[in-house]
């Protein structure tokens, strides 16, 4: 159903209600009530379905809705009392027309007064009603509208991964080609078993863990025939880790940053250490440490790491999991540096 029958069905649904409201106390008068009368409530209640209506023809028509809230409220009242001064000299008409007029006590102060705060108070509870369901269907299309600007950040963030990858895969082949071609050979392999993996996650935000270890452990294989024993990997991976689900190619993002910044400049290589474990509020903490030293704390708000490693996977666990995630990189005595990630195990959805 689009808003504009929602609106004219409430309209109905609502002032009908009232009318019959209306009749429902009349009958109980011991005069009982005549079909005259009954046609004078529902009457009534049409005047009020077009006269809200015009009220909020006048709303849009001057875009109410940009006031400042001061200035929203004056008119506002201004409005309601207008149409409850309109409204009793409906009444009035409405009972001459259908002969249900009594001058000796429809015409008292006090009875006037009182069809006057009735008729105010109906439009102001109709006035509130219509600007909060304005309100909450702007909000409601305001974060509907702020999921899909995330969802083409997150993809575009996404799309960063593979070229940068590609990048550092082949590379890592470059020096194989002339030394040792059988290798190159099964590193081209491994590269072709990886990207042809990032090419089927690339549309999901979030893969088992187990997927994207796999595919880890298939990329420091393939650095391992590079470095050989300059490399030393070690996994301490505990079986909680396995139920949860992480952002593709991120851990692989963190592991190639500790490779490039970490053991490449290490005239003996180094060590690769991967830890994971769960926290005890259900949250999955990701532990890469390296060999290294962090001379100058790296910038996890712009690409300063060279690439769109450390600030792309910042910007993805903030657009995918809010302040649930986290992220910090630090070093650990004079000879390691160690990047950290806590994931939630429930995820936000964007879509």
């Amino acid at each position: 159903m689009n808003r504009i029958r929602l609106y004219w069905l409430l309209q109905i649904i609502g002032w009908g209600g009232i009318a019959l409201v209306n009749i429902f106390f009349a009958s109980l008068s011991p005069r009982g009530i005549a079909s005259v009368q009954v046609w004078a409530f529902v009457v009534l209640a049409l005047f009020y379905i077009f006269s809200t209506h015009f009220l909020r023809y006048i709303v849009k028509t001057f875009d109410w809705f940009k006031l400042e809230i001061p200035q929203l409220i004056f008119h506002s009242i201004l409005a309601m009392l207008a149409l409850s001064f309109v409204n009793v000299a409906a009444q009035i008409l409405i009972n001459i027309a259908f002969g249900t007029l009594n001058p000796e006590e429809d015409f008292k102060i006090l009875v006037i007064l009182v069809n006057l705060f009735v008729a105010f108070l109906f439009y102001a509870m109709w006035f509130m009603l219509y600007f909060l369901f304005h309100f909450l269907d702007n909000y409601n299309t305001s974060l509907k509208y702020e999921a899909k600007i995330n969802q083409i950040r997150l993809n575009h963030l996404k799309s960063q991964l593979n070229p940068h990858f590609i990048f550092n895969a082949l590379n890592s082949v470059r020096a194989l080609v002339d030394e040792d071609p059988t290798k190159a050979k099964s590193a081209i392999t491994r590269i072709s078993n990886i990207l042809r993996f990032s090419l089927m996650m690339d549309k999901k935000q979030t893969i088992e863990f187990a997927d994207e270890l796999n595919t880890v452990k298939d990329y420091l294989a393939l650095e391992s025939i590079r470095f050989e024993e300059r490399l030393q990997i070690v996994y301490q991976i505990e079986d909680e880790a396995y139920s949860y689900k992480i952002p593709p190619m991120m851990l692989q993002t963190i592991v190639e940053n500790a490779i490039k910044h970490g053991i490449s400049n290490l005239v003996k290589g180094g060590l690769i250490e991967i830890k994971c474990r769960e926290g005890l509020e259900d949250d999955l903490y990701i532990q890469v440490k390296n060999s290294g030293q962090l001379l100058t704390p790296p910038s996890l708000k712009t690409n300063s790491d060279g690439g769109h490693g450390l600030s792309n996977t910042v910007q993805r666990l903030k657009l995918i999991y809010g302040d649930r995630a986290s992220f910090r990189i630090f070093n650990s005595g004079n000879q390691f540096v160690i990047t950290e990630i806590k994931i939630p195990k429930q995820r936000v959805t964007l879509d």
